[in-house]
């Protein structure tokens, strides 16, 4: 299964893994890439000695291509921006924000920039700017998310821009990933499926968490004040949800709203508190059950995939277009 970003990237599967905070460390990364996808390190708001040594820790583990998520405002997105450019690291994918006075910097150094979009007008600037690709993320994906489903993200934004899309957002299986290849995306992105992955370091209680999904077990918080975050409901998004019904009431501050978060994502990875730590996360959580090597959640995936396209291409074959 070739595709613009296969041969782009020069990686085996049309499959990237998210760059999810404090989740896609450098074994993580490591691990996708030395499958044959492309395994990306999540910066977040981590320092410039924190992403180093997990570029450091992929190099160890692969010689393939591997790939840094910047978050452009993190408060340290200069010192990554130097870093990634320093490292030779090949891929960069960024969110919350516009890279676009670091776009030239990028290329000059042969890094493939690949920017999170959430919205058609965003991937349409993406690519006035010189972006590769364009990652568009439907709201079923965990962590922070637009106000777009999948199903019509990606369909309009692989007709709206002439650089390849990876499509994102409740994709956990061969189906879904066959699904958002036919919407026209040429790779898709995978996070949650990965967060639970024998290679992730992840705290066993945030997968545990994860594992034990239902289909509904996932909310969305801080839509009334800041950036909407999806994660597995808990003590904390109870509280969030009050705590927004009290500032809409005049009883609260922004400021203490925010408070609630500070953390609470590392809480929940690195500490096991699950109950008042976030614990993001898609929706197609209910759908994932097991620990598996990264190796076997790619080939699942692909096969899977390739499987459903070929069955599917088998059914319609007599039917004249």
């Amino acid at each position: 299964m070739k595709s613009r970003i296969t041969e782009l990237l020069g990686i085996k599967y049309p499959i990237f893994q998210g760059g999810m905070a404090w989740v896609a460390d450098g074994d993580l990364a490591g691990a996708v890439s030395n499958a044959g996808g492309l395994g990306i390190i999540g910066g977040g708001n981590a320092p410039k000695e924190v992403v180093k040594a997990n570029i450091d820790r992929v190099k160890q583990i692969t010689d393939k291509p591997f790939g840094v998520n910047i978050m452009l405002l993190s408060p340290f997105v200069d010192d990554i921006v130097d870093l990634v450019i320093e490292e030779g690291v090949k891929v960069v994918t960024t969110g919350a924000g516009n890279p676009g006075k670091y776009m030239e910097r990028f290329h000059e150094a042969g890094i493939t920039v690949i920017p999170v979009i959430p919205s058609v007008a965003l991937a349409k600037r993406m690519e006035k700017l010189g972006a590769d690709a364009v990652v568009a993320e439907g709201m079923e994906a965990g962590g922070h998310i637009g106000k777009l489903t999948t199903m019509a993200l990606v369909r309009q934004v692989a007709d709206a821009v002439s650089i390849p899309v990876i499509g994102a957002g409740g994709i956990a299986d061969g189906r879904g990933m066959a699904a958002v290849l036919m919407l026209g995306a040429e790779a898709v992105q995978v996070g949650t499926r990965f967060a639970v992955a024998k290679e992730s370091n992840a705290h066993q209680n945030f997968k545990d968490k994860i594992l034990k999904a239902k289909d509904i077990d996932t909310v969305i918080s801080a839509s009334v004040v800041g950036h909407p975050v999806r994660t597995i409901k808990n003590k904390l998004a109870t509280e969030y949800n009050q705590a927004e019904k009290d500032f809409l009431a005049g009883k609260k501050t922004q400021e203490e709203i925010e408070e609630l978060g500070e953390g609470a994502l590392r809480n929940a990875v690195v500490d096991g508190d699950v109950e008042y730590g976030s614990v993001m996360a898609g929706q197609i959580a209910g759908l994932v059950r097991k620990e598996e090597t990264c190796a076997e959640i790619l080939e699942d995936l692909y096969t899977g995939a390739a499987k459903v396209i070929k069955e599917e291409a088998a059914r319609w074959a007599d039917v004249n277009v």
